[in-house]
């Protein structure tokens, strides 16, 4: 809140501060289609930084909720990420469980914000208590310069050098590196990296690149292949590898659905998994406990994710440290040990 935030605003005071006449702000926080969105944008910000209670003015929602979330998915690789992805749908769960939990809603934007003003926009249409953003995609900056403004939010993602905004996320590089040293125990010579662009899967090629390192194991270029974040991608790129005759013994995949995707492209060309080649994913998600063969992966703790995520928006804590999550090494068949 502002610095001159206080219980005893009135809609008078809103209006005197706003320059605009009562009706006008009672419209605002109603969000009526009559008053500009950059009234709406300027009113709301105004209500938040002097405490007024606007939520309680407003109609109430239909479960009389104490709060509200905006869930908000920036654009990955030039499109909306997609709200179907296995990973994401458990975590929003977990965020609406621990949402529930403080009897608050959460809703899912339609945005899909690909730059700075996008961003604004996202966090300043909405009458929501503070904005989630699942995945920073190549915002970093963008989210830097946000973190200057009054916004609330906070984002899941990796961690990252000169940040001054406040994420959640898993330790992706110790995760990668763990992923990696466990192939090479298993006397994995040839380990290929299959992972997308964003901060979080460079992050675990990272920490795939000093396993190799601290296995003797060169690190190959050919062996480095980018796939987008889902399972026909990774399918794809592993039937171009198998065609080309390039050699590989295990896999690390930057997530469980690129891990699944390889594993149908290696099973359909008669490659044995995890007999010629071991795999490991990323997150632990339901369907890589399900599928067969079960499969090893790097395990994210979920629950305390959303836990954290919703905390740091209701409670307005002004610490902006990132959280880093354990990562755990769960072992089952893909690997052979």
């Amino acid at each position: 809140m502002g610095s001159g935030s206080n219980n005893n605003t009135t809609l008078e005071d809103l209006a005197k501060l706003a320059g605009v006449s009562v009706s006008t702000v009672s419209r605002a926080l109603n969000d009526q289609p009559l008053i500009s969105t950059r009234t709406k944008q300027r009113i709301w910000a105004l209500a938040r930084d002097h405490n007024y209670p606007f939520r309680h003015y407003m109609p109430a929602g239909p479960i009389g909720a104490e709060g509200s979330i905006a869930i908000v998915t920036p654009h990955m690789r030039g499109r909306p990420l997609p709200l179907s992805h296995p990973f994401f749908l458990e975590l929003l769960a977990s965020i609406g469980e621990a949402a529930r939990a403080r009897d608050c809603d959460f809703t899912v934007s339609h945005t899909a914000p690909a730059n700075y003003d996008d961003l604004v926009h996202a966090t300043t249409t909405s009458r929501a208590s503070g904005v989630i953003f699942l995945g920073q995609s190549m915002l970093h900056e963008a989210l830097n310069q946000l973190a200057s403004t009054n916004a609330r939010f906070v984002v899941w993602g990796a961690q990252m050098p000169g940040q001054r905004y406040t994420s959640i996320g898993s330790d992706n590089v110790l995760g990668g590196r763990r992923a990696t040293l466990h192939l090479a125990r298993l006397g994995r010579k040839q380990i290929l990296f299959l992972g997308s662009t964003d901060p979080e899967a460079m992050q675990r090629r990272a920490g795939y690149s000093e396993a190799l390192a601290e296995s003797g194991l060169e690190e190959d270029p050919k062996l480095i292949v980018p796939v987008d974040f889902e399972f026909e991608s990774a399918e794809a790129a592993v039937s171009r590898l198998l065609r080309r005759h390039i050699a590989f013994d295990g896999i690390v995949a930057s997530s469980d659905l690129i891990a699944l995707g390889a594993i149908r492209a290696l099973r359909r060309a008669g490659v044995s998994v995890p007999e010629d080649v071991s795999v490991v994913g990323y997150d632990d998600m339901l369907l890589s406990r399900l599928s067969t063969p079960a499969l090893t992966t790097i395990r994210q703790d979920t629950h305390e994710a959303g836990r954290l995520l919703v905390s740091r928006i209701l409670d307005g804590s002004t610490d902006h440290m990132p959280a880093l999550l354990p990562t755990d090494l769960i072992v089952r068949e893909s690997c052979g040990g």
